[in-house]
């Protein structure tokens, strides 16, 4: 990255235990409800507990340690929650999870109301909500690790003790509640719930109430972007959504996305949570490839587990680009691939016909504000010199990574549109690099502007994934190419194999 480039406002890596030395230094501040209020009435702040298998200080004396941090309150938990709950509310446990715990409906309306108390307790009498150390919190505290998954909903539904109209009926206030509590400091709170969750009603019901919390004013946070082909490339919440030719498009315009609010995810699961992968990097690369195209801000590490010191420069290289937009990133990049993502082979979703995603279950490349284009002379075709399959789990489906050229087809260009936002149309210095496959094609780039083409690379012939290194003194990109391009990676005799194209600002936008 180049000198100038900073973290944006609102960003980076957080964590159980910060750790300055690997640039983690938002730390957690947990609690159980049952240690915050064991009785009714008031809050237990000198008192240390248990959840999830884990030992919490006490509130003071994890609020008594410097530094920013984020919370989690693990509420539904049999254990986690006030015995007096239960029995007040007449209720008891669901389950057990994949983890052995059973937990409270937290859609009951008298255990909703009882934990609403806490958390008004805890956020607004104490003014915690304005304390500019905390980053955000995550809601509502329930179920498996504080994540919104549907296991626990599954139980009760099955057991005959809650139908969708009960639950609905719930979840229409529920992060609504939440919003009005924590009033302006609403882009704190952050919903660990996921569009098309595996739950056990229908499609239709449950199948975007992810967007209800971000509509609500939440913000978001997925667990399993490990998964990188799997589940998440039509994801409402975030506003990404799949077009007709598979290529990924961000509504960059949604709350969620003004810089306030927390768009996160964890990723720390490459060999450890019961996943594991013979090629750790390849897997950590494209995990974070698919936050950044999903406009992530925050990412969950946990140093040895998310490999930062095998992959330094990487995890450094993400840190200095989350949070940013467009109009103040250092650089555009799209990564080209061919990626089956195997939600959609049975699921159909918004995809009730073909014409609605043409090449389904495939998804077309991960690009964050340069877009590879299918344009006469430019047609690319999948590229089959490096396959990945079923990587940590069969689910994540086959990846085709890099696209080809298609001469025998009179396609002998890669064509990429840059975003307006990214570049004004006046003349400026950038970097191009080109990730391209050392047994392909010669080429060399061609753009608007005064220099162009650019000289030849002429690959070596070792079967591996090598990084071209273009300086353009005088680019415009302004969509004088073909098809309303502005940069072409030309084949000059036999097809090239491309698998990442990035545009590096040579110097800072202005302001």
């Amino acid at each position: 990255m180049p000198s100038w480039v900073r973290p944006a406002p609102n960003s980076g890596f957080f964590s159980e235990k910060a750790s300055p030395t690997d640039q983690v230094v938002v730390r957690s501040v947990d609690q159980a409800w049952r240690q915050l209020q064991p009785t009714p009435g008031g809050l237990d702040t000198k008192d240390s507990g248990q959840g999830q298998g884990m030992y919490f200080d006490s509130l003071d004396s994890q609020l008594a340690q410097p530094g920013p941090f984020w919370m989690r309150v693990f509420a539904s938990g049999v254990d986690w929650a006030p015995a007096w709950v239960a029995t007040a509310c007449h209720v008891h446990g669901y389950g057990p999870d994949y983890d052995g715990e059973e937990h409270l409906p937290i859609w009951d309306e008298c255990v909703w109301g009882h934990l609403l108390e806490t958390y008004r307790a805890l956020f607004v009498d104490r003014n915690l909500r304005a304390d500019p150390r905390l980053r955000f919190v995550y809601v509502p505290g329930a179920f498996t690790w504080a994540e919104y998954d549907y296991e626990t909903v599954a139980a009760a539904v099955k057991a005959g003790d809650l139908t969708f109209a009960s639950y609905k009926k719930w979840y229409d206030h529920a992060w609504r509640d939440l919003a009005d509590l924590f009033g302006p400091y609403r882009d704190k709170l952050v919903f660990t719930g996921e569009d098309y969750p595996f739950g056990p009603f229908e499609p239709q019901q449950q199948d975007l109430l992810a967007q209800e919390a971000t509509a609500a004013g939440l913000g978001i946070r997925n667990g399993i972007t490990e998964e990188f082909n799997f589940h998440l490339n039509e994801a409402p919440a975030y506003g990404s959504h799949i077009q007709p030719d598979g290529h990924l498009v961000v509504d960059e315009n949604l709350p969620v996305h003004d810089g306030n609010h927390v768009v996160a995810t964890e990723n720390e699961c490459y060999t450890d949570c019961g996943f594991d992968t013979d090629d750790v990097g390849y897997a950590v690369e494209q995990s974070n490839l698919k936050a950044l195209q999903l406009r992530m801000n925050w990412i969950y590490v946990v140093p040895d587990q998310s490999r930062l010191d095998d992959f330094r420069p990487h995890w450094d290289w993400v840190r200095l680009e989350l949070g940013h937009t467009a109009a103040d990133s250092a650089d555009a990049w799209a990564d080209l691939r061919t990626a089956e993502d195997t939600y959609w082979t049975d699921a159909t979703g918004p995809f009730t016909s073909k014409d609605k995603w043409r090449s389904k279950p495939f998804v077309r490349n991960l690009e964050r504000w340069l877009v590879q284009r299918d344009v006469p002379g430019a047609v690319a075709k999948r590229a089959t010199v490096d396959v990945r399959a079923k990587v940590f789990v069969p689910e994540n489906g086959t990846a085709y990574e890099g696209l080809s050229t298609d001469r025998a087809q009179g396609s002998p260009a890669l064509a990429f549109a840059l975003d307006r936002a990214f570049f004004g149309g006046h003349p400026a210095p950038v970097l191009v690099k080109v990730t391209y496959w050392d047994a392909g094609g010669a080429f060399r780039l061609e753009y608007a502007g005064e220099h162009s083409p650019t000289a030849t690379v002429r690959p070596a012939g070792t079967k591996a994934w090598k990084t071209a290194t273009f300086a353009l003194p005088d680019a415009t990109f302004d969509g004088s190419l073909p098809g309303g391009t502005d940069l072409r990676v030309v084949a000059l005799s036999a097809d090239a194999i491309v698998k990442l194209v990035r545009i590096v600002r040579s110097t800072a936008p202005s302001a």
